[in-house]
């Protein structure tokens, strides 16, 4: 009778240790899931061939800083390969940090087709409009194409909305000292953000309205765009990084 209650208290114990295992690995599978599926991602490419921005090693920085610091993950490459749809979808935006001249090839910009028209975002930062200057569809994606500049200098820029949370701390004059584009094939279809007086500085082409940030909804999926961003010491200016974070937050979606 002993014998028998101790094979009965054995099987007890190993049924009961089998479904807590059971339960701790649904859990833990859970949980991951979970957890994976609120924090989301970004890749910054910042490949250039042609002018290269002394401030881009700054940027990745600074970027790879808010996203530890607002729960979202970087990666950072200069490889045009890593623009390919089977990696780009463990991320919800791309930034073009700076990125300029011939980088991608037909590959790689279907991917990034496919990767805006499946409901996902885009970043460029600065000349990122002096990048694949040639492609209709980025230009449009983006919002221009750069077209030149004066030496960089101080100006007066104007916060024309403040509702965006790229734009939203920022003040209704924003003076600061960066290199100040010009553009061509401007989008008519964007949404501006920040403009500048041009008669605070000299160099300026486009009058009273010279636009220098601005987002839209692009063939499926978002792209955010400021000129800003030429010198190192501009990432480590609170006020610039937050309109940064507020554009990449834009750009990864709800």
């Amino acid at each position: 009778m002993n014998q028998l209650s101790s094979i009965k208290k054995a099987f007890f114990c190993i049924v009961i240790l089998l479904t807590s295992f059971f339960l701790f690995s649904f859990y833990q599978k859970n949980t991951e899931e979970i957890t994976s599926a609120k924090i989301k991602k970004v890749l910054i490419f910042s490949k250039t061939n042609g002018f290269r921005h002394e401030s881009i090693t700054a940027g990745i920085a600074a970027i790879k800083k808010l996203g530890q610091e607002n729960n979202f993950l970087v990666d950072a490459t200069e490889d045009s390969l890593a623009i390919n749809s089977k990696n780009l979808k463990q991320y919800q935006a791309v930034i073009f940090l700076s990125a300029s001249g011939h980088v991608l090839g037909e590959n790689q910009k279907l991917a990034l087709q496919k990767f805006i028209q499946k409901g996902n975002g885009f970043v460029g930062i600065h000349s990122a409009t002096n990048c694949e200057p040639d492609w209709p569809w980025y230009t449009k994606m983006i919002g221009g194409i750069f077209d030149g500049h004066p030496e960089p200098q101080n100006a007066k820029l104007i916060v024309v909305n403040h509702e965006h949370p790229s734009t939203k701390n920022l003040p209704e004059i924003w003076e600061r000292k960066d290199e100040l584009y010009n553009f061509k094939s401007l989008n008519p279809d964007v949404n501006v953000l920040i403009k500048v007086d041009e008669s605070s500085y000299k160099g300026g082409k486009h009058g009273d309205n010279h636009p220098l940030a601005w987002y839209h909804e692009y063939d499926g999926g978002r792209a955010f765009y400021t000129a800003l961003g030429h010198f190192p010491e501009n990432y480590s200016d609170p006020l610039f990084t937050q309109h940064l974070l507020g554009g990449i937050t834009y750009a990864m979606g709800k």
